[in-house]
């Protein structure tokens, strides 16, 4: 040691330091992956008795289960829209499915889309240099590949492979795909193995080292459904008929796509990526409408369907697993929301949140410790549930359910808040309130506000509070 230099020396003393710094500063690869109506009780994993989901049993043995996971609401669109926005879904006057094309209604609901200045998740880790990929659903507009509404590159994503809605004519051999502005035309294969591919291409052909937030949306389980043959005869035996074998082939044809896609990750990728897996919202109820025929989607132990604000609407099947970094490991009972993505992704990847208040909150110190406690309610204000309380609070293990009321008549479903309906939606009341001890009856089986009176009537008040604030923020459209 005594022949080398000075500057030798303090070269050997500082080189590990700034190894490991630039190791700590490593970006990370963030994938989504978001299925269809994927009810709770649809993986082997989360219990379903039938339906196989090896590769996604795998992720979760490896990494993180979530038995309270949340997607931001208990339909499709406004899940879409809150999970890239990190905002109530209200906030961004999205309350219901986006219905497609240009039919003018009388609630305005042909004019919904998420409008010019939501700020999301691609678009703040493409401010520190991430790449953005969108393969899949979209159903953030009602007029699709449109100038006369933001696509999904305005929102961030460099390169989008997408429908609007569902798979059309069904999973198998779809035609309404668009790639970046350009109508594809029919694909044959099955949709889930289809997106897959394309991410796949995109990750080979993106042309730079850049980090990057991959989002793969699935079609499946959503209807209409269709599934390969081999499949179907497999779960033949074990289904009551025909339609269902489909059901139980459809989620296994997603888990097998999902594993092509991460065995893909492993040998390619390697380290330093952040894998989250989840729903849009709970599972369709059999036959609700005509082309509803195959969806035999489970809730598990769950109280209610899609589209309701009960658990089984908007407790989903959740899984994180961090290739190449060591984290928490094992089963969770910790709610966590989609609303948390955007803010978490934000802090892992060093980007700035948005300018506007959000309703998530990050989740990395889960990620190291297991550990994360939220410092504010989740809240649900879904006016077209086909349940009576339309709207939900979970705060702790507790969670609170109210209707809404004008007086002495109910406030009707309703799928979009508009300027003719304003009025009506803000001077109705919370009634008719419910408690339920979410840790102690996961079934949503027992009221419980009469055995826990001074716990009841904190929460409603805190509800009303809440709901009232989410109410003043709400989006109102006007067609002019």
């Amino acid at each position: 040691m005594k022949h080398l230099k000075i500057s030798q020396i303090i070269l050997l003393i500082i080189s590990p330091i700034l190894f490991f710094g630039r190791k700590e500063k490593e970006k990370t690869n963030i994938v989504v992956l978001l299925c269809d109506d994927l009810g709770y009780g649809d993986l082997s994993s989360f219990g379903h008795p039938v339906i196989q989901t090896p590769n996604l049993d795998k992720l979760a043995s490896e990494g993180i289960k979530l038995t309270n996971f949340y997607s931001a609401a208990p339909v499709c669109s406004p899940s879409r829209a809150g999970l890239l926005t990190g905002r109530s879904p209200n906030r961004a006057g999205i309350y219901d499915f986006i219905i497609g094309g240009n039919i003018k209604r009388d609630d305005d609901k042909d004019l919904v889309h998420l409008q010019v200045n939501e700020e999301t998740i691609p678009a703040r880790l493409k401010s520190v240099g991430y790449s953005t990929c969108l393969v899949g659903k979209w159903h953030c507009s009602s007029l699709f590949n449109s100038p006369k509404q933001p696509q999904p590159d305005h929102f961030g994503f460099d390169h989008w492979f997408a429908t609007q809605n569902n798979a059309a004519p069904s999973h198998e051999n779809p035609n309404n795909f668009v790639r970046d502005g350009k109508e594809v035309g029919e694909i044959k294969g099955f949709s889930c193995q289809i997106i897959v591919d394309e991410a796949m291409d995109w990750l080979k052909n993106k042309g730079n080292d850049n980090p990057f937030y991959l989002q793969v949306c699935f079609h499946e389980p959503h209807e209409p459904i269709a599934s390969p043959q081999s499949l179907v005869q497999k779960y033949l035996p074990f289904s009551k008929n025909e339609d269902q074998a489909q059901y139980f082939a459809n989620v296994e044809n997603m888990d097998k796509a999902v594993g092509r896609f991460l065995d893909y990750l492993r040998e390619n990728v390697k380290g330093n990526t952040l894998i989250v897996f989840s729903s849009d919202n709970g599972p369709e109820t059999l036959n609700r409408y005509a082309r509803a025929k195959r969806s035999y989607g489970s809730p598990g132990k769950l109280k209610g369907m899609k589209l309701w604000t009960n658990e089984a609407g908007f407790r989903v099947p959740g899984i994180i697993y961090w290739m190449g970094k060591s984290t928490f490991k094992g089963t969770s009972d910790v709610a966590i929301s989609s609303l948390d993505f955007l803010p978490t992704f934000c802090e892992i990847a060093g980007a700035e949140l948005p300018k506007r208040p959000i309703d998530g909150e990050s989740f990395t110190s889960f990620l190291k410790d297991g550990e994360f406690k939220r410092t504010k309610p989740l809240i649900w204000s879904f006016y077209n549930a086909l349940n009576d309380h339309i709207v939900a609070m979970r705060d702790g293990d507790w969670k609170i359910m109210a209707n809404l009321k004008n007086d002495t008549t109910y406030l009707p479903k309703l799928e979009n808040i508009y300027d003719g309906n304003e009025a009506l939606v803000k001077k109705a009341k919370l009634t008719d309130f419910v408690l339920f001890n979410l840790k102690k009856d996961i079934s949503e089986f027992e009221n419980a506000a009469s055995m826990n009176p001074a716990l009841f009537e904190e929460m409603k008040k805190q509800l009303i509070v809440e709901y009232q604030k989410l109410l003043a923020d709400s989006y109102i459209w006007k067609r002019n």
